[in-house]
């Protein structure tokens, strides 16, 4: 009963953008700032954060899935909603059980010669007491064997078994979701890391060339050539430049809490190494898969999908459950005053009955709970169709924000290159008298914020690279703990 499942096809004429993208981003001459080129239909390892070629990074992503506990969760999620397929497997093989009872009665002497149990298969008379007035005493054992068999004539339990094995296809999507985002977010951590740690070396570079500046001016005040208000706007600044590192230390801090939390460790357990910019290499190669591929490759589409399959079976479930039932009974067993007299002559006996239940009135129950399953597929249909959505869209931003924030990078690059010729340049101007040292000063500051903003750009190509991988599926299908389940 009820509807077939059939998968939905791709989008018709899916594409990640109006007009076709560059195949390779811009590039530019720093560390970080390599071109990527987007190569379409080009398969995806499920290693991907080993093309950052650092050891470091890779010995954490496999302390992660070895540690963190949200591996083991889901796994072990997996492995109840098969156990859930196999327990429903089971109706659709008769029910065998066995039962043994004994019991010893005492029947009333006044009733003894009217409750004449009769002569037993050995040969006992249980109706002629000694006495007439006496009570009877005797043990009575029961031994069957029944069987119960309830053919699934219109497929109830078959639907229920669909059901149940798509729920356990979506927990496995599930389990390969969780890799996918534990290693991002671990590969994610590390780049924070470097980009903080970056960060901080330029701010405090910037704070010590603002004290300088500052014992400078407090010089040149105490010899009637600078003014106040150039000190107390020194001041200022000084301050505001030395505000600017506490917050990127508490940031690096969350984020070491972050990277312990990832693999398992608590707070006061470190993992062993730092991260660096420097000691991260940028993929030259990126792949790119086809529009038509994302619903294979996202988890979250395929669960999605799985859970549609589950509705549209439960639907199957709820019609069957309005239509006659079949019910088949068998018992053979035995009865007797004495165990070795149980299945003798007189003792046994067997039963076979066959039975058929028909709803009649329910209360409305069975109809509306029929119309619930039905508008619970059209919600699962339109969640789906959600998710697709989302998940051409979230490819769509990677791919945007690999392309702007390589040409990003290239104008901090540029910045950041004018801003040390101009420092250069002041140098010499010093060295030769035309420009005092609180000159030189300024354009350092200039060149270290500069400097900080090429950091942050350069990390942000990094993250994108790793949003991107997750955005294609990370992989998963060439897991083989996934791939294999």
């Amino acid at each position: 009963m009820g509807p077939d499942y059939h998968r939905p096809g791709p989008p018709a004429d899916a594409a990640y953008a109006p007009t076709p993208l560059p195949s390779a981003t811009a590039g530019s001459d720093i560390h970080g700032g390599e071109v990527q080129h987007l190569i379409e239909g080009h398969e995806l390892a499920f290693e991907w954060w080993q093309q950052f070629h650092s050891p470091a990074l890779d010995a954490l992503v496999a302390q992660a899935f070895k540690a963190n506990p949200t591996i083991p969760a889901a796994q072990a999620a997996l492995a109840q909603a098969r156990e859930l397929v196999r327990a429903q497997r089971g109706s659709y093989y008769p029910s065998v059980g066995s039962a043994l009872q004994g019991q010893r009665v005492k029947v009333a002497g006044n009733f003894t010669q009217g409750s004449s149990l009769g002569i037993q298969g050995n040969g006992e008379n249980l109706g002629q007491p000694p006495a007439p007035a006496s009570p009877l005493y005797y043990q009575l054992y029961t031994a069957g064997l029944t069987v119960g068999f309830v053919p699934d004539v219109f497929g109830s339990n078959r639907r229920q078994v669909e059901s149940l094995a798509a729920q356990s296809d979506a927990q496995r999507f599930q389990l390969a979701a969780t890799y996918i985002t534990l290693a991002s977010n671990v590969v994610a951590a590390a780049i924070q890391e470097a980009s903080l740690r970056a960060q901080i070396e330029a701010t405090r570079q910037i704070i010590a060339a603002e004290e300088k500046s500052l014992q400078i001016l407090r010089d040149q005040f105490r010899l009637g050539l600078a003014m106040r208000i150039d000190v107390a706007a020194q001041e200022a600044a000084l301050a505001q430049a030395e505000s600017a590192l506490p917050p990127l230390q508490k940031q690096l801090e969350q984020t070491r809490d972050l990277i312990r939390a990832l693999v398992g460790n608590l707070p006061n357990n470190d993992v062993p190494g730092t991260f660096e910019l420097d000691a991260l290499q940028l993929p030259p190669e990126l792949p790119l898969s086809l529009p038509a591929r994302i619903i294979e490759q996202r988890p979250d589409v395929r669960a999605a999908e799985a859970q549609l399959h589950a509705a549209n079976a439960q639907l199957g479930v709820a019609v069957a459950a309005m239509l006659p039932q079949f019910s088949i009974t068998g018992t053979l067993g035995g009865s007797a005053t004495q165990v070795p007299w149980l299945f003798r002559t007189g003792g046994p006996y067997w039963t076979l009955v066959g039975g058929v239940t028909q709803p009649v009135f329910a209360g409305g129950t069975l109809l509306h709970t029929e119309r619930a399953t039905r508008a619970a597929l059209k919600q699962a249909a339109a969640q789906y169709q959600s998710t697709v959505v989302t998940a051409y869209q979230n490819v769509a931003d990677t791919l945007h924000a690999s392309l702007s924030d390589a040409d990003a990078l290239v104008g901090a690059v540029e910045s950041e290159n004018a801003a040390k010729v101009a420092y250069d340049l002041t140098r010499r101007q010093m060295e030769v008298g035309y420009v005092n040292e609180l000159m030189l000063l300024n354009a350092e500051t200039t060149y270290q914020q500069a400097l900080i903003q090429r950091v942050q750009a350069q990390a942000t190509r990094f993250g994108d690279t790793v949003a991107l991988f997750q955005a294609l599926g990370g992989g998963w299908w060439n897991q083989k703990e996934v791939a294999a389940r």
